[in-house]
């Protein structure tokens, strides 16, 4: 059951993404190749949309990136958000063809350049994110406070502030550093100070396996304080393993309901069979199922028959047999090389009967 509290923000919508207000939390990625070789990038951009993403970014930082927008856009039917830096001219090009954009009001240049770009995007019903970096603060923020969750959340407030007087709230705000102490820090900071949706995420995080578990601690402590609408979770280069993890801790935290929560029990001394081939078959076998079920496949009887009692359906593996429990009812009582076929079989008739009720 999900017990947590969101906090509630303003809804704004990336192409026909909500995000924000009572939206479901979205995931996101971003591709890495040239923006500019069309074909490379909706290539990455259709892996990204069959492996769950709700959203895509791509990178625009030269004039034949922005000109490559609209041939993407035509290709695609994810939403696009255009990452621009500095040149506001590449903003206004992609203004014309994309869903979202992603820039820093701060290093766009002088008011006139900045008020251009809004009056580009509210001429297209387009947000802006506003995207706080830690490595990358202005020089205002960063010789004051030093590159800390402070000069980030001085930074992001001065940015929405720079957009409101301008009239315009369309607005979503990340707040990234590499690290997780920083990055939790500064979304907590800013949460109370306004409304807008959070882009979640931490930067550079690294390899799949450094980048799982930094992402995990910072978006799962802060989905679980209610902070977050949407969230990517950066790798070098895993982009489909990205939208897992992202859609994995959005599981894990209690905010979607979906697919089977596998629970299954430590390797030790006492188990009864080969159990870490087991887990993995029942992964293998059943990621196609999307009705939210808890399932169990345990290793002895010692902790079986417990956790079988919250289970809807569960294996406990004793020796040379095992049993197969239904809502903690024991249905079975088999060898145990007939059990795992058992066992699936009956996921598969509990997905079916909760799918349909």
């Amino acid at each position: 059951m999900n017990n947590v509290k969101r906090y509630p923000t303003k809804k704004i919508f990336v192409g026909d993404v909500a995000i924000g207000g009572d939206a479901p939390i979205s995931v996101q990625s971003m591709t890495y190749s040239k923006t500019s070789d069309v074909e490379a990038t909706v290539e990455q951009i259709r892996a990204l949309h069959f492996a769950g993403a709700d959203i895509v970014r791509v990178a625009v930082p030269d004039l034949k990136a922005a000109n490559a927008l609209k041939a993407i856009k035509e290709q695609t039917s994810l939403p696009l958000v255009a990452d621009i830096h500095f040149n506001y001219k590449l903003a206004l090009i992609a203004a014309e063809v994309v869903d979202c954009i992603r820039l820093n009001p701060g290093n766009i240049g002088d008011k006139k350049r900045v008020t251009e770009v809004v009056k580009a995007c509210q001429q297209r019903n387009l947000p802006i994110r506003i995207g706080v970096n830690c490595g990358s603060l202005e020089s205002q923020f960063e010789d004051k406070y030093g590159q800390t969750a402070r000069g980030m959340v001085e930074s992001a407030d001065y940015n929405i502030k720079y957009l409101e007087d301008l009239g315009f709230d369309d607005i979503k705000v990340s707040l990234k550093a590499s690290d997780v102490q920083r990055t939790v820090e500064a979304y907590r900071m800013l949460r109370p100070m306004n409304n807008y949706p959070f882009h979640l995420g931490v930067t550079e995080a690294g390899t799949q396996f450094h980048s799982t578990i930094k992402s995990s601690i910072a978006l799962g402590s802060l989905l679980l304080d209610g902070i977050g609408d949407t969230l990517r979770v950066s790798m070098t280069g895993e982009l489909e393993k990205e939208i897992e993890v992202g859609r994995a801790i959005l599981k894990d935290a209690g905010l979607v309901q979906e697919g089977l929560n596998i629970i299954s029990c430590p390797t030790c001394g006492r188990i009864e069979a080969d159990l870490v081939s087991a887990v993995a078959e029942v992964e293998a076998k059943t990621k196609h199922i999307k009705t939210p079920l808890n399932v169990s496949v345990m290793g002895c009887v010692v902790n079986a028959l417990g956790e079988a009692k919250a289970a809807d359906v569960a294996i406990a593996y004793g020796k040379g047999v095992g049993l197969i429990i239904k809502k903690g009812e024991t249905i079975a009582k088999l060898p145990t090389d007939q059990l795992l076929d058992r066992f699936l079989k009956e996921v598969e008739f509990e997905a079916k009967k909760e799918g349909n009720n």
